[in-house]
């Protein structure tokens, strides 16, 4: 097992994986941003090194003072978390060459996954079902045409390279596919500096399946269910669940041995979340996230099991701690992601935050970095903490959750907390009768 993990992240994730390696008896090191002086995280590890102004790329994203850091203090392990550096094979590989660990996958694992046409290939090859597409990037007006002809109208041009939505467009006839395929390679080189994309079929009223798994990188492979996180506002996840409305017993369990066994046969290690956008009972693979996802707390919801304790366990060369067979799936899990924004405009709100009290109770959980008389700084991701709520059905955390929102007070900011309260109390919601397109017309609507 490690001695000593640095943290190479911020905020709740930051405060998440710190409270896991002290459960585990591992000394904690993290960086920060001379903006995060004042952050829980800092205030609660065993060591803390300033690595930089309030620029992420300055410091968050300063490999070289990352390194520095862990050399400094003696860290032998370095945990990304999500965001920032989690899904960088260049930091991953730097890390290997100064015989530092990096909790997660291994560069080549990154760098497949992380091209998102690259990683259509592979799950294809690793019996992955894959939506109907081209089998590479496209360039040219004439190709893209043949392509879209064959699988048909609508379609959807994504950045190859790309995320977080930038870079996709959709084209509902061959009139409307010139200009959408212009406008996406010029968005995707300049969001990501490469203009690469691809086409796929445009589903009409998906969900969004994500299923949880772990490798041990010795051809073992597990998984923990699905998630489903179809609620979505500018393909940015909103709310979470664990297990999704949507699927049956047998679904659940096709779907997830399938993930289980590519994670196996590509000999991965450490976390995973392999994406699937599902209609009229077929799964089809989006992409691979090759980290720790935000909404991993439903996951540990239902399962018992908690997923940073298992990341860092792979990672030090002791193995998965459980079977397939020993993982158990036990009531439903919520997750609202709580944002310093504005609930209808969606503008963030930095400030100080002068009153925060969190819910409490019976499967009620809330991972938070910020406090009373914190200050929210402007550089970063406006999330501020995730309400978790489980219950014995969908039904009993349904009604947990919104007794959690009324008790949930944040003063001093705008956050997000008045739209969960009005999709809680919502008929479609209630009856998890929703798509990705779902949040965005409500919100159109004005409701």
């Amino acid at each position: 097992m490690f001695q000593k993990i640095l943290i190479a992240n911020r905020g709740e994730i930051a405060l998440r994986v710190l409270r896991a390696c002290k459960e585990l008896g591992i000394q904690t090191v993290v960086v920060h941003s001379t903006a995060d002086s004042d952050a829980m995280h800092v205030r609660l590890a065993d060591e803390s090194v300033c690595i930089g102004p309030p620029p992420s790329r300055e410091s968050y994203l300063n490999i070289h003072q990352i390194v520095a850091a862990c050399e400094i203090t003696g860290a032998d392990a370095v945990h990304p978390g999500y965001g920032f550096l989690s899904e960088n094979a260049k930091f991953a590989d730097i890390l290997a060459a100064h015989n530092i660990t990096f909790i997660g996958p291994s560069g080549d694992h990154i760098r497949i996954m992380g091209d998102k046409i690259e990683a259509k290939r592979t799950a294809k090859r690793l019996g992955i079902p894959v939506v109907p597409g081209s089998d590479g990037a496209i360039s040219e007006d004439k190709e893209a045409k043949r392509v879209a002809a064959e699988i048909g109208y609508p379609v959807i041009i994504k950045a190859s390279a790309g995320g977080g939505g930038r870079g996709m467009k959709v084209a509902h006839t061959e009139a409307d596919l010139e200009v959408a395929l212009q406008t996406a390679k010029s968005e995707a080189g300049a969001a990501f500096g490469d203009d690469a994309v691809y086409i796929e079929k445009y589903l009409q009223k998906p969900r969004h399946i994500e299923v949880q798994v772990f490798g041990d990188g010795a051809g073992r492979g597990v998984h923990f269910g699905e998630r489903d996180c179809s609620l979505q506002r500018r393909h940015q996840k909103v709310w979470e669940e664990a297990n999704s409305p949507a699927l049956n017993a047998e679904e659940r369990s096709r779907i997830g041995d399938i993930c289980a066994k590519a994670i196996a046969d590509l000999g991965y290690s450490g976390a995973g979340t392999i994406e699937f956008l599902y209609e009229n009972g077929e799964f089809y693979f989006i992409e691979m996230n090759t980290r720790l996802q935000v909404e991993h707390p439903v996951t540990e919801a239902i399962t018992g099991i908690d997923l940073v304790h298992e990341q860092i366990r792979v990672a030090s060369g002791g193995g998965l701690s459980v079977r397939q067979e020993d993982i158990k799936f036990n009531g439903h899990a919520i997750e609202c992601r709580i944002n310093a924004e504005d609930p209808r405009t969606f503008t963030p709100s930095p400030g100080t935050i002068t009153h925060f009290h969190t819910p409490g109770g019976l499967g009620i959980r809330v991972d938070s970095g910020v406090y009373s008389g914190y200050k929210i700084p402007p550089y970063y991701d406006s999330l501020i903490g995730k309400l978790i709520v489980h219950g014995r059905n969908r039904v009993e955390c349904m009604m947990r959750l919104r007794r959690a929102l009324d008790e949930f007070v944040v003063d001093g900011i705008k956050t997000t907390l008045p739209l969960f309260r009005d999709l809680v109390g919502n008929p479609d919601i209630a009856n998890g009768d929703y798509d990705i397109h779902w949040l965005e017309k409500y919100l159109a609507k004005g409701e």
